[in-house]
């Protein structure tokens, strides 16, 4: 029979399922005990993540893939669930800034608009589901899930700027989801299958004509999975629609354009690696060059940006830029440092999202309410007084220290996580085998430090403006049930850099067991899960 642990695979998917459910069947005005029931979910998935990453962490070498099959179908047939050190990985950092972005939204922003909690529950329930799955099929219905929650989140708040950007976020999403449906349908056609192990296994005895077609049906992915990570040209939509998003829902955006990254970085070295024939390394210049563009694209929207919100979404092409490219090299310890900056750079981010509205209301007293405004939820006075949390003492200076923090993260400075991941990166691409250093990974090292470089000048214009330069000195209300989620990110960033060492071991491990595709393979189509459907018997 499985034990507990077996089960806790399939948590990160029933449990924000059911939180969000049960909060459809109360009325809007039990904020406070939607609030506890969030708050109680994101935790418990927090502490699952935790622990499934623990378990991947401490399993042999060889066998750190673990399966969950749903009503004890085999795989390919059945519904297969797979965890390894990169989902587990993902899981651990989408509670993260699911906790933070919660308890930030219980100042003011969970009144903002109707069913914020459900939603909120829901869009968790879609990105775990998204890094768990097995099987190309049902990773169109996470996406589906995440992103019809994407779409009430970024319109979460009202305002004409919002509902504007909401129009062109939905489109792009649409479009790309129809790109995945006849991505998804042609590799089908192909292959005879939609379980990602059973696909790279078939891979290698494709005929020359349908290696081909195949090929057709993965570069149409790609651009969908593309389009969703916000890779050059198709991320004009993102500055926009990540500056007009609330403020928490900005935050929790940190990771929606990592799950593209995730599920190219997971389909293209378990498809095209070595092992894949005339198919090896399909795509790999594509990746490369497009990564490069998108790092120079938002290197010159950072420096253009007139705005905080717009700099905070400019950066996050940067950093997507970024990940792309490094996936694009194939040198396994540039992608292994690559893992660090993402979870370096999406804390960072988020955190830096969570920081511009209180930034920004030194610049207007008045804004204290931003746009969740008296006049559109008819709150009064004494309402926004009794706001959860308190006042805290020394803003200003907290506000600033944050602010540098944030700065140095985005730049890639030391002393803090954000360099030691560009460092890694640039020292592997630096590395050869006597052949000398490529004029690609010139090119990439030059774009890295030109990024940190254009990142610092904005982010000082920046806070010379909202600090230096103010009209008045007055002290803007921030409160600690505010404040405290961004300091909360920025000490895991600080984190990162005290235990720089044996999060590089986990994450040059992770590309190992990336690289090592019919370990994936093997553990998922072996037929011993790890755990079964309720109510069924383990094998």
């Amino acid at each position: 029979m499985p034990s507990l642990l077996d089960h806790l695979i399939i948590i990160p998917i029933v449990l924000p399922l059911m939180a969000g459910a049960a909060m459809l069947l109360m009325a809007e005005r039990s904020r406070r005990l939607k609030a506890g029931i969030g708050i109680a979910s994101v935790v418990c998935l927090l502490v699952v993540s935790i622990l499934l990453l623990l378990q991947v962490d401490t399993m042999p070498a060889g066998s750190s893939v673990r399966t969950y099959r749903l009503g004890d179908w085999p795989a390919p047939f059945g519904i297969v669930l797979v965890l390894d050190r990169l989902s587990a990985l993902m899981l651990v950092l989408a509670s993260v800034l699911g906790l933070a972005s919660l308890l930030y939204s219980l100042a003011r922003w969970h009144r903002a608009g109707p069913r914020f909690h459900t939603i909120f529950q829901l869009q968790l329930m879609g990105l775990n589901g998204a890094f768990l799955t097995g099987d190309l099929f049902n990773l169109f219905v996470f996406f589906e899930i995440l992103l019809a929650a994407s779409y009430a989140l970024v319109l979460h708040g009202d305002g004409s700027a919002r509902v504007k950007a909401g129009l062109a976020y939905i489109a792009i999403n649409l479009t790309a989801s129809l790109l995945f449906l006849i991505g998804v349908s042609l590799a089908y056609g192909v292959t005879g299958t939609l379980n990602m192990a059973d696909l790279a296994s078939r891979i290698p005895t494709l005929s020359p004509d349908d290696a081909g077609l195949l090929a057709a049906a993965a570069a149409i992915l790609g651009t969908a999975f593309l389009m969703k990570a916000g890779m050059w040209p198709l991320n004009f939509w993102l500055p926009t629609t990540y500056a007009a998003a609330s403020a928490p829902a900005a935050a929790l955006f940190a990771i929606m354009s990592k799950v593209g990254i995730y599920v190219v970085l997971r389909l293209w070295l378990l498809m095209f690696d070595t092992d894949a024939g005339p198919l090896a390394g399909f795509g790999a210049n594509g990746l490369l060059i497009g990564g490069m563009l998108t790092i120079a694209f938002g290197t010159v929207g950072v420096l253009a940006s007139q705005s905080l919100p717009r700099l905070a979404g400019c950066s996050v092409l940067v950093s997507s830029g970024t990940l792309i490219a490094a996936i694009g090299t194939g040198n396994g310890a540039v992608i292994g440092s690559a893992l660090f900056y993402l979870v370096s750079s999406t804390l960072g981010i988020a955190a830096f999202f969570l920081l511009v509205e209180l930034v920004q209301r030194l610049r207007d007293p008045g804004a204290d309410v931003l746009s969740v405004t008296m006049e559109a939820y008819g709150e009064t006075d004494d309402d926004l007084e009794a706001e959860v949390g308190v006042a805290i003492p020394a803003t200003v200076a907290i506000l600033g220290g944050s602010f540098v923090a944030c700065a140095l993260l985005l730049a890639g400075l030391p002393p803090l996580s954000g360099f030691l991941a560009k460092f890694g990166m640039m020292a592997a691409m630096l590395k050869t085998d006597g052949n000398g250093v490529s004029a690609s990974s010139w090119t990439l090292i030059a774009l890295l430090t030109i990024s940190g470089l254009a990142t610092l000048i904005a982010m000082t214009r920046s806070g010379i403006t909202s600090f230096w330069a103010r009209m008045d000195d007055s002290v803007p209300r921030v409160r600690v049930i505010e404040m405290a989620p961004v300091l909360g990110l920025l000490l895991l960033c600080l984190g990162l850099t005290v235990a720089g060492g044996p999060a590089m071991r986990y994450m040059e491990a992770t590309t190992q067991s990336l690289r090592a595709s019919q370990e994936y393979v093997g553990g998922v189509l072996s037929g011993h899960p790890s755990g079964t459907g309720p109510g069924e018997n383990a094998r």
